[in-house]
């Protein structure tokens, strides 16, 4: 039997929570309560282990698994979205360079799925608004997009290029292919570059403080929320 901690976050009273399974850096559960989030954990690990193995990985899930809440953050601004205050303590853990090539080639095989997804998806259908409240799926892309620009500023400051490289994202949903793998191949290079003491520093934003672990935390919890978003939208199940 595999056993799971679990990072949770969630208001005071317990309300709108995601579920961060750190043991498989990316895989999150949310729901409207804790109670519900933890609930969906189960299934939300074993679909991001068939991700996983699906592109390679020799992942094994257990046939049993329990699970166990190692923290829970109930305090902060934003709290529920993924990213609370205070981060969580393994966030602060130098993040190795194996580690880091495990999570980029993570991060790689999400783009192509996304690229895939979204590839023969019709200019209108991209741009249509929910008939409920949120984002067209192209101002989903948009924000995941930005988001992975800002993650990595805040980590390692100012990325040449790629400022220009997210303004061709925004410019039409014709282009959008190529202009997001640009985005991507200024990131992931840029990353692949850090150095070792990068890799173990902490960084003060305002009230956050910063890691590479914590940046790439985010980096593919957001981009695998985002992507099964997309998927659920199409009516197009990734796994």
């Amino acid at each position: 039997m595999k056993k799971y901690a679990l990072y949770v976050e969630s208001g005071p009273r317990q309300r709108k929570t995601m579920v961060h399974v750190l043991d498989l850096l990316g895989c999150i559960a949310q729901g409207a309560t804790t109670a519900e989030a933890i609930q969906a954990t189960p299934e939300a690990i074993r679909a991001f282990a068939l991700f996983l193995r699906q592109h390679g990985d020799s992942l094994k899930l257990a046939d049993t698994m329990t699970t166990v809440i190692a923290e829970h953050v109930m305090e902060g601004s934003w709290i529920g979205n993924g990213d609370p205050t205070s981060g969580f303590t393994p966030d602060f853990q130098p993040l190795s360079a194996k580690d880091l090539r495990i999570y980029l080639e993570r991060l790689t095989w999400m783009r192509a799925d996304l690229l895939e997804l979204i590839g023969n998806v019709p200019r209108k259908q991209l741009l249509a608004e929910p008939k409920t409240a949120g984002r067209s799926i192209f101002g989903i892309i948009e924000h995941a997009a930005e988001a992975q620009g800002v993650y990595l500023r805040y980590l390692v400051g100012k990325v040449d290029g790629l400022a220009d490289a997210l303004k061709a994202v925004h410019a039409s949903p014709e282009t959008l292919p190529p202009a997001l793998t640009r985005v991507w191949q200024i990131s992931n290079s840029r990353l692949a570059k850090l150095t070792e003491v990068e890799r173990t520093r902490s960084v003060p934003h305002g009230q956050v403080t910063w890691t590479a672990r914590r940046a790439l935390r985010r980096m593919l919890e957001h981009e695998w929320e985002h992507m099964l978003e997309i998927a659920a939208r199409l009516g197009k199940p990734i796994v």
